[in-house]
């Protein structure tokens, strides 16, 4: 059974655990660094970006997540976690991880109260799925490699490079879980190129 992790230091950690388990995958909520190893993709969730970036370093978990990245294990950020992913952002010198070839703009949709759900198009998927939109960032550019996989109102939400997946939205806060079978699809992909 694949085992997707969780990174559990900040953020809506139980609603991505469920999510994943309705995809039928095991779910493992990453709180100690050894446990990386045990994961075949990793899902940062959304939360408070900088928050989330103290953490990382406090525990000493940025050079591990940066070798699991090289190892070409599957990544998924969600709203803060597409922000730990980008390789740029709008105001920042250095980026977080700077993994995923796009530029982001955080809070772009503007408060906590200003949150919304709205009716998304995602590429590769039949009806619309229902974004939920919290504080959220949006891509500002995607570069060189990088599918767009879903705008709104004219900002990019969705996009993925290679092994990367990155949204603006909560996924997790819906019952709808085509979005995260998409990240355990790339997971399952993953996976058989290494056996061949």
């Amino acid at each position: 059974m694949l085992k997707i992790g969780v990174l559990g230091l900040q953020g809506a950690v139980r609603e991505h655990v469920e999510s994943i388990k309705a995809c039928g995958a095991e779910a493992v909520v990453i709180k100690k660094k050894e446990e990386l190893e045990q994961v075949d993709g990793l899902i940062l969730p959304g939360g408070e970006s900088t928050t989330m970036r103290k953490l990382i370093d406090q525990y000493g978990f940025m050079a591990l997540l940066k070798k699991f990245a090289k190892q070409g294990k599957p990544m998924f950020g969600t709203c803060a976690g597409l922000i730990l992913l980008a390789k740029e952002i709008v105001g920042y010198k250095e980026p977080h991880l700077g993994l995923l070839n796009v530029k982001v703009e955080r809070n772009s949709f503007g408060r906590q109260r200003d949150s919304f759900e709205a009716a998304l198009n995602i590429k590769g998927m039949d009806q619309p799925f229902t974004g939920v939109f919290i504080r959220a960032p949006h891509i500002v550019e995607a570069g060189e490699g990088v599918e767009v996989l879903c705008e709104h109102n004219g900002r990019i939400v969705a996009a993925r490079e290679g092994q990367f997946l990155g949204c603006s939205f909560h996924p997790e806060l819906t019952d709808d879980h085509r979005f995260m079978q998409l990240f355990i699809d790339m997971v399952k992909e993953a996976k058989k190129e290494k056996i061949v």
